[in-house]
């Protein structure tokens, strides 16, 4: 900062002289703080325990510094942060691979046949009635990513009578895409022709015009898949319908990654395209679109809401009572 003088004109503008800039002069700081010059006493007393904390702070990382550097290779692992993650409450229902139980349940479960590869998938995406164009666009952006997925419009049936087509026709997957005021909201996943059905609030949508430095449109190529993180016998049921929508053999040279990442029971959908710069540097360029589910119900079978069974259902009071609690 330097000293800079400024003049005052008729018309009580304030303006900066080129010629009043002192650049031999010493630079200006403000004033030095002290805590004794607060008046209030417990304001000037709160200052003070914060100055003292930072200071017992700083002496103790500068102390622990000095005892790694003199034990060398001997110093102890540094301490694990503590996150809402890690410090996670046990869940009984928690995964183990190698549970014989848990090998006969996905053997015998809906999307066994697409995973022993007796069926292909094919994909049906439609609406709410009379959508928006946002939620058209959605729609169509999905589209891109899921081979083999096809956008009809509505035209008002209900989706009782919508099903029975969609399994003359040889789908496996119907995607209803819902919204409010102009914006898509909701989002039914139905796994034809058994079930089950899982109903998602969407959240946080953004469709590829809307996204900075994203790369090019993405290609015809199928995608990898990436599930991070389902960790519960629920976590592994949704898993397993987010990749069943998906062919079974990914096609390498499209180096193109759809990501379904976990996190506090939020599931983050990314969509990505991996670059080689050289033979250890990998760049990604993320290609669109972007949005965030979170489960609100899990239904056997196909869609019913009037007498569908529910294998789980999301009761807000009754559930999330910790916040170190997660249900996937």
């Amino acid at each position: 900062w330097k000293a800079i003088k400024y003049t005052e004109y008729p018309n009580d503008d304030l303006c900066l002289c080129p010629e009043s800039v002192d650049s031999a002069s010493a630079p200006v700081f403000p004033p030095t703080f002290s805590v004794s010059e607060i008046k209030n006493k417990q304001r000037r007393h709160l200052m003070f325990m914060r100055l003292k904390q930072e200071k017992r702070r700083l002496s103790l990382k500068k102390k622990r510094r000095k005892e790694r550097e003199a034990l060398g290779d001997e110093a102890p692992p540094k301490p694990v942060p503590k996150t809402i993650e890690n410090q996670r409450v046990y869940d009984e229902t928690t995964v183990d691979p190698e549970d014989e139980e848990v090998a006969f349940d996905e053997g015998t479960d809906e999307f066994s046949a697409y995973f022993n590869r007796l069926t292909n998938p094919k994909v049906l995406i439609t609406t709410s009635d009379r959508p928006r164009g946002r939620t058209v666009r959605f729609c169509q952006q999905l589209a891109t990513i899921i081979p083999d997925s096809h956008v009809y419009y509505r035209r008002g049936l209900a989706l009782k009578r919508i099903i029975p087509q969609c399994i003359a026709r040889g789908f496996t997957y119907l995607i209803v895409i819902n919204e409010d005021r102009k914006v898509p909201n909701g989002l039914v996943l139905c796994h034809l022709p058994d079930g089950p059905t899982a109903h998602f609030k969407v959240s946080s949508v953004r469709l590829r015009k809307e996204m900075k430095r994203r790369g090019k449109d993405p290609t015809k190529h199928t995608p990898e898949v990436i599930l991070n993180n389902f960790t519960t016998r629920l976590g592994h049921s949704i898993g397993r319908m987010f990749a069943a929508l998906f062919p079974h053999d990914p096609e390498f040279v499209g180096r193109q990654v759809a990501t379904f990442h976990n996190q506090r029971d939020f599931i983050f959908f990314r969509f990505h395209r991996y670059i080689f710069k050289n033979e250890k540097r990998v760049g990604i360029q993320e290609l669109g679109p972007r949005f965030t589910l979170k489960l609100r119900s899990l239904q056997k079978g196909t869609f019913d809401s009037k007498f569908g069974e529910y294998e789980w259902v999301h009761k807000r009071h009754e559930m999330d009572t910790s916040r170190r609690k997660f249900h996937l």
